[in-house]
């Protein structure tokens, strides 16, 4: 394979050996364009799950118990992941990569734009639909439950388009690439958030500007599709089918003899998906929840009775503004992301990730000392958790496939990681939702939360092996 071009052989129509080339530009553009569509449309959900659907499509005096069932619904997609992650890896080890992707995009960008066109429980005004009580949340259940079964199948696909197609010693740059799709959708959609609250009033925005978002992925989609057909299959899956060892069935011959890889794997990503959703869910809503005082100071201009005893304030933040505070932190995610693929290739993996790790530990403590410095230790808090998240996160398109051989790898490397989506995040914004409301309004709690699930990872990384010269092209089994 040259620095240049990654090859692929097939046959020409008299049956001849022939080569055909994707070009590096072409991998990188199909990997990380696909992902930053998927995560677009996730964090698009995740940002009305906090901004929006707690008021429209779960109407309650209780806004702590209106903003759990938000994130309730938001985890439902979690539990459809490692489903996502058995129907699509079974795909793209029995037929290909490049087809399985295609079904993956068109999965979440229906689903999502579906959401888009959704009615209502309530309307902006806070009076009830009620024939619309029940069915919209439900719908809204299994449009969630769809988007998690195309993201269950993305990731890893995405990383195999990337790391399967990378040159010698570069399989963890490659891999950065479908990574930096997280922050690049998070940036898309919730910008998009920002220009609305901007040009919109506040009752457009809850009747109908919600709704764009949604609406506007079936745009990107079709992007996304159109790069992804370009491509050829990736040259490791095209031994597979050459030598005649594509798996009947990959979920069957993974756990028969990558168990433990799945174990490590789910644990190994832990920390990195609950420090993602505190950084963004948690944060969102906590950063833009009034104050004790703005909620007391409201209660009483409006005549109405307030119980501060039971109230659980946050940083007081206009949505908008925490928005773009996120969104300024989330360009240290993407930039880090880059910077820890070279990072992984020069330290290796495993010493690489445990460094990162035993950081995001001592952060887990210092965030509450550190918010409590004001606005300017706000922004820090935020900055600081997502440059940790891009040296933690990117280094994972490599590390989660290297974990398998090449016949099972599609569907060994989506298993862990969504298994460890549910451990780590589908439970993560209501546990941490509980965590602040016990912490009386400080995520003290929360911050401990993140420790403790650092501290899994350090011990998952202590059991793994250095994947940084495994051999690619394996097909034998892991263990």
């Amino acid at each position: 394979m040259s620095k240049d071009t990654a090859t692929v052989p097939t046959q020409d129509p008299q049956g001849a050996a022939s080569t055909k080339k994707n070009k590096p530009w072409q991998v990188i553009t199909a990997s990380l364009v696909g992902t930053s569509i998927e995560f677009y449309d996730f964090y698009v959900y995740a940002t009305a799950a906090s901004l929006v659907f707690p008021a429209l499509f779960f109407p309650s005096d209780d806004h702590v118990t209106a903003l759990l069932a938000s994130f309730a619904v938001f985890g439902v997609a979690f539990i459809a992941r490692p489903i996502g992650s058995i129907l699509f890896g079974h795909f793209g080890d029995r037929i290909g990569r490049k087809g399985t992707l295609v079904g993956t995009l068109l999965v979440m960008g229906i689903a999502t734009f579906i959401i888009g066109l959704l009615p209502t429980a309530a309307n902006h005004d806070g009076s009830v639909n009620e024939s619309m009580t029940v069915i919209a949340p439900l719908l809204l259940v299994v449009m969630r439950f769809c988007q998690g079964l195309g993201l269950g199948g993305e990731w890893s696909g995405a990383a195999l388009l990337a790391t399967e197609n990378a040159p010698a010693n570069k399989r963890a740059i490659y891999g950065t690439f479908p990574q930096l799709g997280a922050p690049i959708g998070f940036i898309l959609g919730n910008l998009l958030f920002v220009i609305l609250n901007f040009t919109l009033t506040e009752e457009q925005f809850m009747t109908w500007g919600w709704r764009i978002p949604f609406l506007l992925s079936a745009v990107l989609v079709v992007l996304g599709l159109w790069v992804r057909i370009q491509l050829t299959e990736t040259p490791a899956f095209q031994k597979v089918q050459r030598e005649k060892h594509v798996v009947k069935a990959p979920l069957v011959e993974v756990f028969k003899h990558s168990w433990k890889a799945i174990i490590l794997g789910t644990f190994v990503m832990l920390a990195t998906y609950v420090l993602f959703y505190m950084m963004t869910a948690f944060m969102l809503t906590y950063g833009s929840t009034p104050t004790t005082e703005q909620a007391a100071a409201a209660a009483a201009e409006s005549g109405e009775a307030f119980d501060a005893a039971s109230y659980v304030g946050g940083l007081g933040y206009p949505k908008t503004d925490f928005l773009i505070m996120l969104i300024i932190a989330v360009l240290f995610f993407a930039a880090f992301t880059l910077v820890s693929g070279p990072l992984a290739e020069r330290f290796g993996r495993k010493k690489m990730l445990l460094g990162v790790t035993a950081l995001i530990f001592a952060f887990g403590f210092a965030m509450t000392p550190i918010l409590d410095l004001g606005h300017v230790g706000v922004q820090l808090q935020l900055i600081l958790g997502m440059t940790l998240m891009g040296l933690t996160f990117g280094p994972m398109g490599a590390v989660l496939p290297e974990y398998f051989p090449a016949n099972t790898r599609y569907t060994g490397s989506a298993i862990a990681y969504n298994l460890s989506s549910v451990i780590g995040a589908g439970i993560a914004p209501s546990v941490f939702v509980a965590l602040w409301s016990v912490g009386e309004g400080s995520p003290v709690w929360v911050g401990v939360y993140l420790a403790g699930a650092a501290v899994l990872t350090i011990v998952a990384l202590l059991f793994s092996k250095e994947t940084k010269g495994y051999d690619y092209a394996n097909t034998s089994r892991a263990d």
